[in-house]
């Protein structure tokens, strides 16, 4: 029996996503919202090992020789709304071989009362219902989506289980890893065919919180000293972690190894951008198959979201940031049909610094849109610090008036930086205390603190008016 993970089949779209909790509600038009949903329970049972029950096994799989059956439950209760769109989400296991020529047929299933943990072979409840789809031949370490849309319930708990009459099965990741499976549906009118912007809804008290930092987790403790400052404020708060997150390659074995563990927590509402170290390895691949869909549209590192009366864009300061690129093109485009008042971008290498690692001017024209259209902040990390700079023009001068105010902050978990200049217009500077920045964002202004780790007193703060 060749054994291997999940790869293309003719029902199927490849979707680079990520797993999580309840993934946060998102609006996607005046009258449309997605939610993600992931397992309440799963495992697989086999024919060779009948008695034996693999409720917490990272591993799902689906074979003809021996037997390999997968068993899934949803619990979507808390979805409301007519359901227009329904989408069955499964990433391959990451495993070594050639690919598989069946990804098995899936089924809603009758039976919802299955326990996870008491699943075997010889007790294993029946695959009936009506067929979800079929996955042809398959390839490895790819999320692949059915479109279960009109064939699923609106409410309540859902089984689905999956089978194959292929001796050359395929595995897939469990609930038990940060890859499980997901539900992905929408309700009220259909979405866009390409959304580049999503709503993230104010907290019910307050005003939305941005809070994170760049150059995180590497085998050190920094990452875990960030990750209690979030920790310790409101759930609600959206995290950004601004490059060079998993150290020392940004490999998905990184991520999962270094940066789940304490800044994982908060995946499901964190918007990241990609650094140099996650670079190291080709096209970022363990990035974005970490975030996924959370990492935004089409694999390419740029992507904006609302929070509140704030306009959010993430960057990319890893490939090319010409005047005319696409990405410097799409910039100018999303942030002229933008419509909030206040704006902050984010990427990992600064245009302004005084640490180690110069300036970059390769991003001067993602910084020139932002001044055109009026933005306010920008974020940065590469330099393992934290700096602030007065609000500058593109040039670095300063402009009261609508200079955008540049932040460096690579103070989140690995080895500091010493500065070796003091840049222009820097107004404060910190080099040996982990902490991270939060950002309190006001209707038309924002509250900005540098909170750091448990023992240490040093912190910056203060209060500007959007533009």
């Amino acid at each position: 029996m060749q054994r291997m993970g999940l790869a293309a089949g003719a029902s199927l779209t490849a979707a680079a996503l990520a797993a999580g909790a309840l993934i946060t509600l998102t609006a996607q038009s005046a009258s449309a919202a997605t939610v993600t949903v992931v397992p309440t329970a799963d495992t697989r049972v086999q024919s060779n090992a009948a008695t034996t029950n693999y409720g917490t096994s990272t591993t799902l799989g689906v074979d003809a020789s021996e037997v390999q059956q997968t068993f899934m439950k949803f619990n979507i209760t808390g979805v409301t709304g007519t359901i227009t769109s329904a989408k069955l989400r499964v990433h391959v296991k990451n495993a070594s071989g050639a690919e598989s020529t069946s990804g098995g047929t899936w089924k809603l299933m009758s039976n919802t009362s299955w326990s996870e943990t008491g699943v075997t072979y010889n007790n294993r409840p029946a695959i009936d219902g009506a067929t979800l789809g079929t996955i042809g031949s398959v390839a490895i370490n790819t999320w692949y989506e059915i479109d279960v849309t009109g064939k699923i319930p609106s409410s309540g708990v859902i089984s689905i289980g999956g089978s194959s009459t292929s001796s050359n099965g395929a595995d897939f990741d469990s609930r038990e890893t940060t890859l499980d499976p997901q539900l992905v549906i929408t309700t009220g009118t259909e979405p866009s065919p390409s959304p580049t912007t999503t709503t993230t809804a104010p907290p019910p008290s307050g005003d939305p919180i941005f809070v994170g930092a760049g150059d995180i987790a590497s085998t050190g403790s920094g990452d875990n000293a960030t990750a209690n400052l979030i920790a310790a404020m409101p759930s609600s708060a959206t995290v950004f972690a601004a490059g060079d997150n998993a150290y020392p390659d940004g490999t998905l074995s990184n991520y999962n190894t270094n940066y789940h563990p304490s800044w994982g927590q908060f995946k499901a509402r964190t918007i990241p951008a990609p650094g140099n170290h996650e670079y190291h390895t080709s096209g970022a691949s363990g990035y974005f198959d970490y975030f996924g869909a959370l990492a935004g549209p089409n694999r390419n590192g740029w992507f904006s979201k609302d929070i509140g009366n704030w306009h959010v864009i993430s960057l990319n300061s890893e490939v090319n940031m010409a005047a005319g690129s696409p990405q410097e093109t799409w910039l100018r485009q999303d942030l002229a049909a933008n419509s909030k008042p206040c704006t902050i971008a984010m990427w990992h290498s600064p245009l302004f610094t005084s640490g180690s690692h110069g300036p970059d001017s390769s991003v001067r024209p993602l910084y020139q849109a932002l001044y055109d259209h009026n933005a306010d902040v920008v974020v940065t990390g590469h330099n393992h610090n934290y700096e602030r700079f007065a609000p500058m023009n593109p040039s670095g001068a300063v402009d009261n008036t609508r200079g955008i105010r540049h932040f460096v902050n690579g103070a989140g978990g690995s080895s500091h930086y010493n500065f070796t200049s003091v840049a222009a217009n820097s107004q404060a500077r910190n080099a040996d205390t982990y902490g991270v920045l939060k950002f309190t964002l006001h209707a038309n202004s924002y509250d900005w603190q540098f909170v750091p780790e448990s023992g240490k007193t040093w912190t910056d703060s203060g209060t500007t008016a959007c533009h």
